[in-house]
């Protein structure tokens, strides 16, 4: 083996990983000893004679693991980003013992014993955020079951391997469905309704995934697929949605239902009726009425507009009856015939390098003055990944952002925000963060034409890199996005506002051949028909967000998957043939392969603050400098420093309210 990187810091700029001299042996190594070194280090804090102190026992912690952690964040983006055989097997075996390595410490009776000395003792630390910080590891180790007796914490370890292991097996089931579940066709005539760039992307992707000479069709990890809007195929049509919905249908399904009984049983381990009141009794949003009673306030007016919707489109379809593959056909009829705006149109408008420099990047700009450079001296984890240097206005460096934009094998499906380096005053680090979406990658020399929901998940994405930039914080277990699940949407929500706000819209939207802006003809149809269809979006998107409290809010072991999530959106009453849930229990990454379980409704727990802070914005003259630096100084800086909740009140001066969300999806 080659002399392993991952062993001693980088020395590059900002210590972004040294990805040119990385290789798949270099992982497991560097994971067994960064366990062993900070396992080390926990014991020496635990055990040492000296009475507990902020400096011998928190800030001591948060320096221990450094390398587990180097190893860790740089594992992490490769098993998402470009997973392999080799990476599975590392990652599978990796797992349980990370798990089991997090239990040996946060279980450690000695290490409790002084953080609880501390807590108990809290008036005595200097400092705001150093108060915060032991209130937090005193309730990390609580909710960890640091205060169980021994024979609880014995099963509750168990519990946690198992669903280690579970959820890395769900996660590999479905990268590998993903890439299975493309769809082939022989002909380019199957694909009538795509564009001539589409139709070429689809014979690139047949040609790489082992097809040549045909046609293909990649997936998207939500249920509904952007090319079901244009195709007018509907057989086609039907083995897109089906080959969709059907992903890891079986296996995934057991695997999802024994996880929700092992977490049911951790729950009620720890104190808890449900893994849902363990989840959100450490959120904003308190306690789980608290969610069902804003998800029971707007289902009801978000089904009733669906409906009508739905009355709509079964008109125009005729004597078809509408079906879910149907729906998105349909409503891009009714947006052609009622706002004579479609796809086709706007997409030459939406390219994606001018999108990300005339439109984020501007954006940014004008906000918080920023600028971000190229750096292509700089290596990403693969060469189409760009690495770009950000400055503040006064030149001061600020950090690195990681482009990642085309979906390939071995990537996993969606849209995320990465942290490769945290910022933290504590070890003079400043941030380094990456931005993936699964964009498909045109032919060589093509540019990339987006949809204009690609558009706003770009905007979105980079207002998570700007939460990890912005990150002014002294310990790292604040830093960023190191804040409550039903939290950290939010800012990035807000930064979707400028992707339809006019300076920053008209100064990207703008032909990819001729450099012509978007007619404003076209600008007035295309904002007249934003507010379209969103009976639908919400009811897909509600249907998803139920479905995982259900799961996270059984009382016994569900006898059929299939039928326990049949039950639960028909007693959600959001069980509409036509509009499938936007995450099915096989394929529902978010809340069995990643940190959002029974924590999914937290996208519209934070648009509730995000409709009301881009009301705020708009009040005050919207992209003006003076709003980008109170949005910065009091709410993106502070990471998980400040309770959520009082950097929110700090910038809008009161509490949230939900009417302006009522109001932005006519929910009123």
């Amino acid at each position: 083996m080659t002399a392993n990187p991952l062993l001693t810091p980088s020395t590059l700029p900002y210590h972004l990983p040294p990805f040119a001299l990385l290789r798949d042996e270099h992982y497991l190594p560097a994971y067994e000893q960064g366990m062993a070194e900070q396992l080390a280090e926990v014991t020496a804090i635990a055990e040492q004679a000296d009475a507990p102190t902020f400096a011998n026992t928190i800030e001591a912690m948060e320096r221990s693991g450094q390398l587990l952690e180097r190893a860790k964040l740089v594992f992490t983006i490769m098993t998402s980003t470009n997973s392999n055989e080799a990476l599975r097997a590392i990652e599978a075996q990796v797992a349980p013992l990370y798990a089991a390595h997090r239990d040996a410490i946060l279980l450690n009776s000695k290490l409790f014993a002084r953080i609880k000395a501390l807590y108990d003792a809290i008036d005595e630390v200097e400092g705001a955020e150093e108060q915060r910080l032991v209130e937090r590891y005193y309730l990390d180790l609580v909710r960890a079951g640091a205060a169980l007796p021994q024979a609880d914490q014995t099963r509750l370890a168990e519990l946690n391997r198992e669903l280690a292991e579970a959820s890395t097996t769900f996660n590999q089931n479905l990268l590998a469905a993903m890439n299975d579940a493309l769809v082939v066709v022989d002909t380019a005539q199957e694909l009538d309704g795509l564009s001539e760039g589409e139709i070429a992307a689809a014979a690139q992707t047949a040609a790489e995934r082992g097809h040549p000479g045909k046609y293909a069709i990649s997936l998207i990890l939500p249920t509904s697929q952007p090319v079901l809007a244009t195709l007018t195929n509907r057989e086609l049509r039907r083995r897109v949605h089906e080959a969709s919905m059907g992903r890891a249908a079986e296996e995934n399904a057991e695997i999802a239902a024994q996880m929700a009984v092992l977490r049911l049983e951790r729950a009620r381990l720890l104190g808890f009726a449900s893994h849902a009141d363990y989840v959100i009794a450490d959120l904003t949003a308190g306690n789980a009425d608290t969610v069902m009673e804003m998800l029971g306030r707007i289902t009801p007016a978000a089904v009733a507009n669906a409906a009508q919707e739905e009355t709509a489109l079964q008109t125009l379809a005729g004597g078809v009856q509408l079906a879910a593959w149907d729906w998105p056909f349909y409503a891009e009829q009714v947006r052609r015939a009622e706002y004579n705006v479609d796809s086709a149109t706007m997409r030459p408008y939406f390219e994606l390098e001018r999108v990300l420099v005339d439109g984020i990047f501007f954006a940014a700009h004008k906000l918080y003055g920023i600028t971000v450079v190229p750096r292509p001296d700089l290596v990403g984890y693969l060469p189409e990944v760009r690495v770009f240097e950000v400055f503040n206005e006064d030149g001061s460096p600020l950090g690195l952002f990681l482009a990642d934009y085309h979906t390939r094998a071995g990537k996993r499906g969606g849209a995320w925000m990465n942290e490769l380096v945290s910022q933290s005053r504590l070890f003079g680090t400043k941030p380094v963060v990456v931005n993936n979406m699964n964009i498909v990658k045109p032919p060589e020399g093509e540019p990339a034409l987006l949809t204009f929901d690609e558009v706003n998940t770009m905007f979105h994405e980079f207002g998570h890199a700007l939460h990890g930039l912005f990150s002014s914080v002294r310990y790292p277990r604040f830093a960023g996005t190191k804040v409550p699940r039903d939290f950290v949407e939010f800012p990035s929500q807000v930064n979707e506002m400028w992707a339809t706000w006019p300076e920053v819209f008209t100064n990207y939207a703008k032909h990819y051949q001729t450099g012509e802006p978007m007619p404003i003809e076209l600008v007035e149809r295309f904002r007249a028909a934003s507010g379209f269809n969103e009976g639908f979006r919400s009811t897909e998107y509600l249907a998803a967000t139920l479905l995982d409290l259900a799961w996270h809010q059984i009382t016994e072991p569900p006898a059929d998957p299939a039928a326990f999530e049949a039950k639960a959106l028909q007693e959600a009453g959001v069980s509409i043939a036509a509009i499938p849930p936007r995450y099915r229990t096989n394929y529902f990454a978010h809340i069995w392969a990643s940190d959002y379980s029974a924590a999914y409704y937290s996208y519209i727990w934070s648009e509730v603050l995000d409709a009301d802070t881009v009301e705020w914005f708009t009040e005050n003259g919207g992209l003006r400098r003076e709003n980008g630096d109170i949005f910065r100084r009091e709410l993106l800086s502070v990471g998980g420093s400040v309770e959520s909740l009082a950097a929110f009140r700090a910038v809008r001066g009161r509490g949230p309210s939900i009417e302006p969300l009522l109001a932005r999806r006519d929910l009123n």
